[in-house]
């Protein structure tokens, strides 16, 4: 956009040029923002969310597996048939990893997320053992044509010998291996600030799960009524290395699909 406002170089006047502010698009959904309604009726409630706009799916392990009761091509046939794209899945690792990676393959998804450390352990020899047994889990994704990676909640924040364990994962992690998710909501709750991750690792974090919290009662509350600084993260997308973003509410106002509602129609007034 050209603002012809501009300023003056002797009798020459040079236009200033400005970019049109951005808007957010391709919003996803974490499910287990939806996790006892998919559990009830997993087409049923897919189709309520591809109602609210919601584009692309994150799925998360359940009572009746990672697909909700679902074969994972069923899961896939049906986001697809709705105009959803289910483009990751938060999984555990354990002895039917082999299994839940093909899974995954045959769902069509493109990420793999380990959603929660395998032990935990809040030391710094920990978090070096986890990443080692994460860039194996990468190189395993990695040959079904898959990328695995790593979700966080708030207490990798914590320090060690003035070492943030968080940061003791992502240097030791390879960036091929394993494709950082970065909760926003439990960075702030970990008292840490997400943009300081976009500029000291940029480009490790092509997921978010975008939510905002209340910082003291440490828990979800829809767009707006909490501490994430939402704009101004967006701003940093591109620094970050962003490619999705997933929206996802542990806690409610009053039901999923009203927290749901409010956070879209808040995004979608949004310009950063």
């Amino acid at each position: 956009m050209i603002d012809t406002g501009a300023f003056a170089l002797g009798s020459l006047l040079l236009p200033t040029i400005t970019e049109d502010p951005k808007k957010v698009k391709n919003v996803g959904l974490q499910l287990y923002t939806f996790r006892k309604e998919m559990l009830a009726d997993a087409t049923g409630t897919l189709k309520q969310i591809a109602a609210l706009g919601i584009k692309q799916i994150e799925s998360a392990a359940s009572d009746k597996g990672n697909y909700y009761g679902l074969k994972p091509k069923e899961m896939k046939q049906v986001c697809t048939d709705l105009g959803m794209t289910l483009r990751s899945g938060h999984v555990h690792i354990d002895n039917k990893w082999q299994q839940t990676l093909n899974d995954a393959a045959e769902s069509g998804q493109e990420y793999i997320i380990c959603s929660s450390m395998p032990a935990r352990g809040q030391t710094v020899d920990n978090y070096k053992k986890a990443a080692e047994a994460f860039n194996r889990s990468g190189e395993d994704a990695n040959k079904l044509n898959l990328k695995f990676g790593y979700h966080n909640h708030d207490y990798e924040f914590e320090s060690e010998n003035g070492q943030v364990l968080y940061d003791v994962l992502v240097k030791n992690t390879q960036p091929n291996l394993v494709h950082l998710e970065l909760d926003l909501g439990w960075v702030i709750i970990g008292g840490k600030d997400p943009l300081d991750y976009f500029r000291n690792y940029p480009g490790r974090f092509p997921l978010w799960h975008l939510k905002d919290m209340d910082l003291q009662k440490k828990h979800s509350v829809e767009f707006g009524k909490g501490s994430l600084q939402i704009v101004k993260i967006l701003q940093h997308s591109k620094q970050s290395g962003m490619k999705y973003l997933f929206v996802e509410q542990e806690e409610y106002a009053s039901t999923p699909q009203q927290s749901i509602k409010e956070d879209m129609d808040y995004l979608v007034k949004l310009k950063f």
